[in-house]
């Protein structure tokens, strides 16, 4: 699915971040049988073991070599936050550089949903979001996306159904390790969720959508929209100035052509910013051609900025009347909000204290 390329943590090769065939390639190089490759996958994406001496059928000495040439990709949980309204759980947990990344286990009566960070911090901007605060750090290696889901399910017991990545940081701005990540967590030698199950969600980075609509994967892109109009959007949104929303809707047509996947427009309604009858009109003007559906999100506030949740009557109204112009839509059910349920409120109050 990807080039070949090296991922590297430090000075050493990040194994978990590797293929099944470009392990085994690595276990030949090392003059180890091509099988031992197999099973190294399989503790490491299945069995979700945290340490080489875990795999009980690999060699102390191949466990030694490794060990000398490979990083092996292990999240440190610094905090787990658990809702005491719906039992959502947020993680904060340490990347071996000392960076902080922050994830969401969420249940569902039809299964377990994760939401999971793809950058350490974000460079987008987007005025309702705390993870953009600081800028963005660094990008996350596929294992470091892995590990999040591995470790929440480590920390529950308890299996995923659903991936999204809409945590902190733009997952198009970390493509190629995006891919990468998504032919790992698809993988029938790993955790082998269905691509179907797999949501990515963009602030609307174009090229980007239209590479990854080529592909042809069946996973769910999610826009983030928040506004009908350019110039609304821009005042929420600045990656808006690069790509308006005449770029950014025919790259979601292109992307339902090829992947014959409907489309999710993200909407987070501010009070008295993007909630009025007339952005809903605007709204169902811009989209209404599309095969798509609409995730209306009240936003969940952040110190730093003086937007306002809009209040659920109407959030209600506004879902009604969107759904006079035919289209599909949903509120999004709150989650995390005595938690720092927000992108990015954990980690920030973390760094502050």
């Amino acid at each position: 699915m990807v080039e070949n390329m090296r991922y590297s943590n430090n000075d050493r090769e990040d194994i978990k971040s590797l293929t099944l065939s470009e392990l085994k390639e690595q276990m030949e190089s090392m003059g180890e049988k091509p099988f031992r490759a197999k099973q190294m996958y399989e503790w490491m994406h299945k069995k979700l073991v945290t340490e080489y001496e875990e795999m009980t059928n690999i060699p102390a000495a191949l466990a030694d070599k490794c060990r000398e040439h490979y990083h092996y990709t292990v999240l440190k949980t610094v905090r787990v936050q658990e809702s005491k309204v719906d039992g959502t759980r947020k993680y904060l947990f340490e990347l071996a550089d000392g960076n902080m990344v922050e994830s969401i286990w969420m249940r569902y009566k039809h299964g377990n949903s994760v939401c999971i960070s793809s950058q350490v911090g974000c460079r987008m901007g987007c005025r309702f979001c705390a993870s953009t605060l600081d800028g963005l750090e660094r990008n996350l290696l596929p294992s470091e996306m892995l590990e999040q889901i591995y470790s929440m399910i480590r920390h529950t017991g308890e299996r995923v159904s659903n991936v999204v990545v809409m945590g902190s940081g733009e997952p198009m701005d970390n493509y190629d390790n995006l891919l990468r990540f998504v032919e790992l967590l698809t993988d029938d030698n790993g955790l082998h969720i269905s691509q179907r199950n797999i949501t990515v969600s963009t602030c609307g980075i174009v090229p980007k959508i239209r590479s990854l609509a080529e592909r042809k994967l069946q996973i769910t892109l999610a826009i983030s929209l928040h506004a009908a109009t350019d110039e609304k959007r821009i005042q929420l949104m600045p990656i808006a100035r690069t790509y308006p929303l005449k770029e950014l809707l025919e790259a979601c047509a292109y992307y339902f052509e090829q992947t014959g996947r409907r489309i999710t427009f993200e909407y987070s309604l501010v009070k008295g910013v993007n909630d009025t009858d007339e952005d809903v009109r605007q709204l169902a003007a811009l989209i209404g051609h599309l095969n798509c559906h609409v995730n209306l999100i009240p936003v969940n506030p952040i110190k730093e900025r003086d937007y306002v949740r809009t209040e659920r009557r109407a959030v209600e109204a506004f879902k009604n009347s969107l759904e006079k112009y035919e289209i599909g839509v949903t509120i999004r059910r709150g989650v995390g909000r005595d938690i720092d349920g927000a992108c990015g409120q954990l980690r920030r109050r973390y760094l502050e204290k």
